[in-house]
């Protein structure tokens, strides 16, 4: 009988917010497959459950994720092929994603920070794009970083692999905020009780919006988003908000106890 193996991620629901835990700390949270395999499930899951309005992504250990699994990357084909995926996951969800780092970040672990929504470490945590000190290059990370951060920063980061503190990494726009470690939780929790009080489809629209919008001529952008605001008025979600405005009560969607 094969021992049962521990799982690498770990995911629970509380009032509306799912929190997953990477869950390796032997390694720091390395992205090997199998911890990557059960990240994709739990995101799935989390994206798919309807008691879930809000995602945190956080870490076991003194470490949040220190990139890829190394000791897996010694053959000839790299075993991080789902990692776009992933990142595509989040950054894709249609519910908001906050980050909690619990620590450190490193290379691979820098593409899953820049894909969430929101991004809070301990102002102790530090970062680098170490690829090139091992001769490769932050290829499939660059997709959600370079969207994030100053392009100085991101060329400073990049080309040198130099370690970087949480002041500087919330400077340059990986990060949401670096905050003392004590607060830290209380900081995730503001976000996600801020979020759960928005619609989820209005959620999940906005954040379409603050990819796509930047990205569009201006007199196509004012077009359609004329056109969008006016059914968002009409929408089901638009009408109820506007109706427990006037009513002075909370929307049908603020859990019990928020107002």
């Amino acid at each position: 009988m094969e021992p049962v193996m521990e799982p690498l991620v770990r995911c629970e629901e509380a009032g509306g917010v799912a929190t997953i835990t990477l869950d390796s700390p032997h390694n720091r949270n390395a992205l090997s497959s199998r911890l990557l395999q059960e990240l994709d499930d739990a995101l799935t899951w989390a994206i798919a459950e309807p008691d879930v309005r809000v995602t945190v992504l956080t870490g076991a250990g003194p470490v949040f994720c220190s990139g890829a699994d190394l000791k897996e990357q010694r053959g000839a084909a790299p075993v991080t092929t789902s990692f776009p995926e992933i990142m595509s996951l989040i950054w894709e969800s249609p519910k908001p994603v906050v980050c909690r780092l619990n620590g450190t970040a490193r290379a691979g672990g820098l593409g899953l920070v820049a894909a969430c929504d929101f991004a809070v470490a301990p102002d102790t945590a530090s970062f680098a794009f170490s690829e090139v000190r091992l001769g490769v290059v932050p290829a499939m990370i660059s997709v959600t970083t370079l969207r994030r951060l100053d392009p100085r920063a991101a060329a400073e980061y990049f080309l040198t692999g130099e370690v970087f503190g949480a002041t500087r990494a919330a400077e340059i726009g990986l990060l949401t905020r670096a905050v003392p470690e004590e607060d830290l939780d209380a900081t995730v929790a503001h976000y996600a009780d801020m979020l759960l009080r928005g619609a989820p489809e209005a959620l999940a629209i906005t954040k379409r919006l603050v990819r796509e919008v930047p990205g569009m001529p201006v007199d196509e952008g004012f077009r359609q988003m004329a056109e969008l605001s006016a059914r968002r008025f009409t929408s089901e979600e638009g009408q109820e908000g506007i109706r427990a405005f006037m009513e002075k009560r909370p929307a049908s969607w603020v859990p019990d106890g928020r107002s």
